[in-house]
């Protein structure tokens, strides 16, 4: 679990700006969301147990959530040569075969991943229409058991900042696989 002293992105914080190669063969920019009221940025990948384990829950808050007004990206920033799962090619299968309702993108450099200060996947970040951090934490509090989660940590987000309302609370250690990070 990384915990909230190794955040480099506070509430309030500026989205960083990105351009980024999609499993659906388009690049996708940080303002090709700015007519959505809130952007979740999500880093993600193919092979972690923790991203497998949230990924159908994840697939329900985009279905849910889109329509709401609510873009969500997901971004796979691993080294693809130690990590062959988490090629631009296996995250483009992935999307189809899993039927992703949102952009799932490529960051083969690792700047954006740099940027975001991700650490570990997944990792969801919350903007707000101004795109300014409003919440990053968990999606909910049982990754393995979907039957006993008690606290919808993103959800609860999403409603709040939905509702115009503070979200509370706006950061939680992250749990998942640390990013694989080259060199």
């Amino acid at each position: 679990m990384a915990e909230l002293s190794e955040f480099s992105l506070r509430p309030g914080d500026p989205a960083p700006d990105f351009a980024l190669p999609g499993a659906d063969g388009a690049t996708h920019r940080l303002q090709d969301f700015a007519d959505r009221p809130l952007l979740l940025v999500v880093f993600w990948c193919n092979h972690c147990p923790y991203v497998q384990a949230w990924e159908s829950r994840m697939i329900e808050l985009g279905r849910e959530y889109g329509p709401k007004g609510v873009a969500t990206v997901l971004i796979n920033a691993n080294d693809a040569d130690a990590y062959p799962d988490d090629s631009a090619e296996a995250s483009a299968r992935r999307a189809r075969e899993k039927g992703y309702p949102f952009p799932y993108l490529r960051d083969e450099t690792q700047e954006v991943a740099h940027a975001y200060g991700a650490l570990v996947t997944p990792h969801p970040m919350l903007f707000g229409r101004d795109r300014r951090l409003l919440y990053q934490g968990r999606i909910d509090d049982d990754h393995q058991h979907p039957e006993r989660v008690r606290h919808r940590y993103l959800a609860t987000a999403l409603d709040q900042a939905l509702a115009g309302k503070p979200v509370q609370p706006a950061q939680l250690p992250v749990a998942g696989c640390t990013v694989k990070w080259k060199g």
